[in-house]
């Protein structure tokens, strides 16, 4: 019994991970981790299996890991065998690292040393563990100043130096792409994003995130709440860990004055779950802790959650199916409302924050306060908070969008996120629909993302008559990814193509007036319309700016002149079509 008993901790030791072999001081390069992850598959080739789903702008392999506990590898077959598929992904922003650790020792305990052998008995795991590969290599001891070990990090950036956590929805990088393919293929109905904090210090190793009720189908929002409320974190706690919701302060400087949300959208990982209608989990581990400790954090938490899940896979798959049939149903009710935008909820609900005792100094170098926590102090604070979100603007969705066939990079986008759509095979003419007149755009200063934003503009909804070119497409809204539509065509959701800056042309003005032309213009103009003259003199009066600008007083005739209206300046090219007339395109 003892020869057995000293066998199986030889057997483990030999499984250690590159992280626990140095006592959690380092992290395992790209290259070890993968050798660490084919020993697994050879030692477990039924229960796991290695798949490169796309290449990195440097060249190298993004490798995501199936495990199973019966060869279910594919997602055929996960649905046929009636088993919900989680989506275990880290090292988005490859400083942040401890769910590569945590995963690589989470499957060894499953598939190898048989610690939680039937912990996916009734799911399947799709695991990435590192999803950006070239800002993981871009490894220094100086990528994150905030941060307590492991002794060298990855880069936030991938190596174009954009961030994949801020890409979702308009998928510039190489990576996204791949990663989107790989979500249409599996179609996970759990995702489980793991990364660590910034911010400020407290008693808790862990803090969580899941979307606001508002932004999903209900029966998502309260298996959710179910999950993580009623069952994961009471079930972690008892394992020896602190955890508390996202803690998105309102003042760094001060954490008494409460906690608000940090603003998800869709162009983060739980934002853009939400609009596939999927329940999924940010794990934020603090900065502060020890590696070990977060890497145990995350493994136990996501332990306990794969727990549940297989404890009860049904309710799941249940959950998710029924937001899908909600979303097709929805296109047919005419009266049906979608928020766009959502705006702070003003009721506060009380809060106790397990924090530290801190002090308050003036900042000669700042000018500002600056905040000293004394970890040896824990303290309870009671503070309010601010993290409930409710609609803001909201729309009545079309039956289907209109995509005229120029308009290429419109297309591309709906493919990158397997949108369904139909091409016309021939011009069609007449076609009634509704469109987007848009004025007065105001552009971020600065670029983010590689982008400038488009921050504001006036929207008018006006109907129209066109023209379609074979080869435009029709998008209807009866199909599971609507609200990925959605979000990506009307023009005032917060991450359209049109906020991105992908349709800046059309508020380019092409075609110009010579002064000398429009003086004329001018004078005849106000000669068959004393009205017109009536409210250029009044604009004269009531904007300085205005009358001290020769080309605005002659634009101001010119921009009122069919020669510039026939222009279509601003004219939104995406149009709205309601169930009659999408009808009337059908048959024509």
């Amino acid at each position: 019994m003892v020869m057995n008993t000293h066998a199986t901790e030889r057997h483990d030791h030999d499984w250690a991970t590159p992280a626990e072999t140095s006592q959690f001081r380092t992290t395992p390069s790209y290259a070890a981790t993968l050798a660490y992850l084919q020993r697994l598959q050879q030692a477990a080739p039924d229960k796991i299996k290695l798949e490169t789903f796309g290449i990195t702008p440097q060249g190298r392999p993004m490798t995501v890991v199936i495990a199973t506990s019966d060869g279910t590898f594919t997602p055929e077959a996960a649905r046929a065998a009636h088993k919900p598929i989680v989506l275990l992904q880290a090292g988005i922003h490859p400083g942040e690292i401890e769910g590569k650790d945590a995963g690589l020792m989470l499957l060894r305990d499953i598939t190898v040393t048989g610690k939680y052998l039937h912990l996916l008995d009734h799911a399947v795991l799709v695991y990435i563990p590192v999803f950006s590969v070239d800002g993981h290599e871009q490894s220094s001891p100086y990528n994150r100043i905030n941060q307590n070990g492991p002794e060298s990090m990855g880069f936030r950036g991938q190596s174009q130096y954009l961030n994949l956590n801020r890409d979702y929805i308009k998928a510039d990088a190489p990576e996204m792409l791949a990663w989107l393919r790989l979500w249409q293929k599996w179609v996970p109905d759990f995702l489980i994003d793991v990364h660590t904090t910034d911010g400020a210090d407290y008693q808790y190793d862990l803090t969580w995130y899941t979307e606001d009720p508002h932004k999903l189908d209900p029966v998502i929002a309260q298996w959710q709440h179910t999950l993580m409320v009623d069952q994961a974190i009471p079930a972690y706690e008892k394992l020896g860990h602190l955890a508390s919701i996202y803690l998105e302060f309102k003042d760094g400087r001060d954490p008494r004055k409460g906690i608000e949300n940090f603003g998800s959208g869709p162009r983060f990982s739980t934002g853009y779950a939400a609009l596939q209608n999927r329940p999924a989990l940010l794990i934020e581990t603090h900065m502060l802790k020890p590696y070990a400790v977060r890497v145990h954090a995350v493994y136990d938490l996501v332990r306990v959650v794969l727990q549940d899940i297989d404890h009860d896979p049904a309710a799941l798959l249940a959950a998710t199916q029924k937001a899908d049939a909600d979303t097709i149903a929805r296109a047919s009710d005419s009266h049906a409302q979608v928020p766009l935008t959502f705006k702070p909820d003003p009721t506060a609900t009380p809060f106790e924050l397990k924090g530290y005792a801190f002090t308050q100094t003036h900042s000669d170098i700042s000018n500002d306060l600056w905040i000293h926590y004394d970890p040896s102090k824990p303290v309870t604070y009671r503070i309010d908070n601010y993290n409930g979100l409710l609609p803001d603007l909201s729309i009545t969705p079309p039956a289907a969008y209109v995509v005229p066939a120029e308009w290429t990079t419109i297309i591309e986008k709906l493919d990158a996120h397997g949108i369904a759509y139909r091409r016309i095979g021939r011009p069609m003419k007449q076609i009634d629909a509704t469109a987007y007149q848009l004025g007065q755009p105001q552009w971020a200063a600065e670029p983010f993302e590689s982008h400038l934003m488009l921050k504001s503009f006036s929207v008018h909804a006006e109907p129209v008559e066109v023209t379609l070119p074979a080869g435009s497409v029709i998008v209807p809204l009866n199909q599971r990814t609507a609200n990925v539509a959605i979000e990506l065509l009307e023009p005032q959701a917060p991450d359209s193509l049109l906020r991105w800056g992908y349709l800046n042309a059309i508020f380019e003005q092409k075609e110009y007036g010579e002064p000398r032309v429009l003086e004329k213009l001018a004078r005849d103009m106000m000669a068959k319309d004393p009205k017109l003259k009536a409210e250029f003199e009044q604009k004269l009066h009531d904007d300085p700016s205005f009358a001290a600008s020769s080309r605005a007083r002659l634009n101001f005739f010119y921009e009122r002149s069919p020669w510039y209206t026939v222009q279509r300046v601003g004219l939104y090219p995406v149009l709205r079509v309601d169930a009659a007339q999408l009808g009337n395109i059908a048959t024509k």
